[in-house]
């Protein structure tokens, strides 16, 4: 099962939270009781829900549970209608907060999982700091998608669908809180690529893109590394951890985090590194950006200051991840 989505139930569990998870099929939710079900089975529980789209489809999973993570965005990246990115995100979200702020809601906090793509706007002037805040938003996708349509990238239409699906989000609340009508907090949590080990059964085949391009670019070393060389990342530990503190941590309530380790990390060094803890030889790669290659940092300070988050290092996510590639003979 894919790191971020397993990570998050683990730490819950291991913190003695009791979880109840949102599957699409039955398949899945015997994957992950093969995953947890002999240590933790007692406190977690499955809710099927085929279609996330659908209207009040998460009504029946959400009663009588106090905080809700909502990561999972339905996307079909087969069709050029940008409605087939952004409708389903957008719909996601407001029924998953409809169902919150039912008559007789028990929930308390809902922590709604973004992404950078929702931050980092590709028109952002070189005039401005290098470094985005929880304050910036990607508006450029939303406008090239809205003019081109169809002819707009896959790319640009998933951004897109994280920009309008998180400024749903902060709708909803914001109206709620005016009215008094809600009895929740919202909490958005923005990841740039998360890196991490599956727990369970996977093949280097089947790894989600951000971990599949770790793979094939320090393992295999097949993948080019791309301009600009420097990657955004967090250790799926610590986005764990972020998503278990923004759910109880009373003073996160209304806040928008960026979940970064301080500082891009050049492809390079992730290579150079993996070839120590690998004990493998080959000329260094560069560590330091050339001219034009600069990608802008994600100031997540707010994370440490409010959350107490302690991020993990280049070398310490290498060493977690290698661990787990070896163990199952992947390097």
């Amino acid at each position: 099962m894919p790191a971020i989505t397993t990570g998050k139930i683990l730490d819950l569990l291991e913190h003695g939270f009791s979880v109840r998870a949102t599957v699409r099929s039955l398949e899945k939710a015997d994957a992950l009781k093969s995953v947890f079900g002999v240590t933790y089975g007692d406190r977690l529980e499955f809710v099927v829900v085929n279609d996330f789209t659908a209207k009040g489809a998460f009504d029946e999973a959400l009663k009588g549970i106090n905080g809700v993570v909502h990561a999972a965005t339905p996307v079909r990246p087969s069709s050029d209608d940008p409605e087939a990115f952004i409708g389903p995100a957008v719909q996601s979200v407001s029924d998953i907060l409809s169902a919150a702020s039912a008559p007789g809601s028990t929930i308390k906090r809902v922590v709604y999982v973004s992404s950078v793509s929702a931050v980092n706007d590709p028109a952002r002037s070189p005039e401005l700091p290098d470094v985005l805040t929880d304050k910036d938003w990607n508006e450029t996708d939303v406008v090239t998608v809205r003019e081109k349509g169809k002819a707009a990238s896959p790319f640009a239409k998933y951004q897109a669908s994280k920009t309008l699906a998180g400024r749903k989000a902060w709708e909803v609340y914001n109206e709620g809180k005016a009215e008094g009508t809600i009895g929740w907090d919202l909490v958005t949590l923005c990841p740039p690529w998360v890196f991490g080990p599956y727990l369970g059964e996977a093949t280097p085949e089947g790894l989600n893109y951000s971990v599949g391009a770790w793979y094939r670019t320090v393992v295999q070393e097949t993948l080019p590394l791309p301009p600009p060389l420097n990657v955004r990342w967090t250790d799926v530990r610590d986005f764990a951890e972020a998503s278990r503190l923004a759910l109880t941590k009373p003073e996160a309530g209304g806040e928008r985090f960026l979940i970064s380790a301080p500082g891009p990390s050049l492809w390079g060094r992730w290579v150079n590194v993996g070839r120590r803890v690998l004990g493998k030889a080959g000329e260094p790669r560069p560590e330091s950006p050339e001219d034009g290659q600069k990608l802008a940092g994600l100031d997540s300070q707010k994370s440490q200051d409010l959350l107490g988050l302690k991020y993990h290092t280049v070398e310490e996510t290498t060493a977690f991840i290698l661990d787990d590639f070896k163990k199952r003979g992947w390097a």
